[in-house]
């Protein structure tokens, strides 16, 4: 039994370390799945509500007390953002993916956060452009699937 374990633990280790630095949560990304940039998202989010496309980019910031959100910007350098959820909060990106890349398969949406939700999401650490009465126009991306890079 002794031997059993650890042969069974020498195996996952051993793949563990050639498994490669790629993290996934959430369904595959198809291999054949149509990449729009992010920053073509982001001009037109309307446009991307229904069909889903693949974005990419650097993970600036991830929700500190779960990950159950991440803030992705273009690896391009562009400073637009867009805050990534996870589609019936199905999974979690970990806590330490702050400066990740990124690829999520998803569709966008637009929705009118009121100052307490825009606050709850401040205190997790979202960055979010806010209206005079605290509420904020948030777009954001809500993903099937995620892989992340280090």
């Amino acid at each position: 039994m002794k031997r059993s374990v650890l042969i069974a633990t020498l195996l996952l280790a051993a793949t563990a370390a050639f498994a490669g630095d790629t993290i996934t949560r959430g369904t595959a990304i198809a291999k054949d799945a149509k990449a729009v940039p992010l920053a073509t998202v982001l001009a037109a989010p309307d446009q991307y509500t229904k069909t889903p496309v693949v974005v990419e980019g650097v993970v600036t910031t991830a929700c500190e007390r779960k990950g159950c959100w991440m803030q992705l910007q273009p690896a391009d350098g562009d400073k637009q953002s867009v805050r990534v959820t996870f589609k019936d909060y199905a999974f979690f990106v970990p806590l330490d993916s702050k400066g990740m890349k990124a690829r999520a398969e998803g569709v966008t949406t637009v929705t009118k956060l009121s100052k307490a939700e825009a606050d709850h999401l401040e205190g997790e650490g979202a960055k979010l452009n806010r209206a005079e009465d605290g509420s904020a126009l948030e777009v954001s991306f809500i993903a099937n699937g995620v892989e992340l890079t280090k």
